[in-house]
């Protein structure tokens, strides 16, 4: 059965689009162009073209004709929406250095006149800025850039290939070139490894969900009792489970229980107050449903 289209998750998705192009081309213009290191992927190599020939093409150009082609191969393919998000997220990201520019909204390394500027600070400030754009839009589309869209295409004909190892690669591959690209120094190497470390850093957290909490498994034989004051302590709800102790064969209960990190401390004086009472504790990355945070 063929899915209704549904206007306002459209327009959405376009907005979702947007915002994360403005993120990654404010990091690209404030911290990355003209500090002498690339990100990682398609995006790096557009970069490296840019420095190879002077500038003599605009850098926004460069990123469009790089990743455009794949996105439409992306549509044909793959999926038309998605290429079709990938491809606005693309001309925003692109655009942004060309707007602030205009406006006269100068690059980190330009402002104050170059004084205190560190090429370190550059590369951690657009891993950070880079990376919470990227996992927007991997939250919302499962791709960021022509690195996915490539490997989406691959996927769909050859679903057994490992996409982590193609991805490696195509950052790989921009760190050995960078090094020969920038005068052959070590500076823009270790840079373009920052960069792109921070930015996997900051996606990983972004897609592990910002309303993440720890789940707690008590085993009790006072369920009653210990449910009722987490319920009123903690503000969260219990679920109970009838277990069996093996090693003193007797019956007893394990409470399920998801809290907030700042809930972790009060938990364990709870716990602590039940002497007869074993419990242990994961993190979880996200949580659905009727999940409310402690105010």
């Amino acid at each position: 059965m063929k899915k209704k289209f549904n206007v306002k998750e459209f327009l959405f998705d376009i907005l979702v689009a947007i915002a994360a192009g403005f993120v990654v081309g404010t990091a690209y213009h404030f911290f990355q162009n003209s500090n002498g290191f690339a990100p990682g992927g398609v995006g790096g190599l557009a970069t490296i073209t840019h420095h190879l020939i002077g500038g003599a093409v605009d850098w926004g150009i460069l990123m469009v004709t790089f990743n455009i082609p794949i996105f439409i191969l992306v549509s044909a393919l793959v999926d038309k929406k998605l290429g079709l998000m990938m491809s606005i997220y693309m001309i925003v990201q692109s655009s942004m250095p060309k707007l602030y520019g205009l406006v006269g909204f100068k690059a980190y390394c330009l402002a104050n006149n170059g004084e205190d500027f560190n090429v370190v600070f550059a590369c951690i400030a657009t891993g950070v800025v880079s990376g919470f754009g990227f996992s927007i839009m991997l939250r919302r589309f499962g791709a960021s850039g022509g690195t996915y869209g490539i490997s989406a295409i691959i996927r769909h004909f050859k679903p057994e290939k490992n996409m982590a190892s193609l991805s490696f690669i195509m950052d790989a591959s921009v760190v050995a070139i960078a090094f020969f690209v920038y005068g052959m120094k070590v500076t823009p190497v270790i840079c373009t490894l920052l960069n792109l470390f921070i930015a996997n850093v900051i996606v990983d957290n972004g897609l592990s969900g910002l309303k993440n909490g720890y789940k707690f498994e008590i085993v009790t034989s006072k369920p009653e009792e210990l449910s009722e004051e987490l319920m009123r302590r903690l503000k969260h709800g219990v679920t109970e489970i009838q277990v069996h102790g093996m090693y003193s064969d007797t019956d007893k209960y394990m409470l399920v229980c998801i809290i907030n990190k700042r809930q972790i401390g009060e938990m364990m004086k709870i716990i602590k107050s039940y002497p007869d009472t074993f419990a242990s504790f994961q993190k979880v990355n996200e949580v659905f449903g009727n999940f409310k945070r402690k105010v």
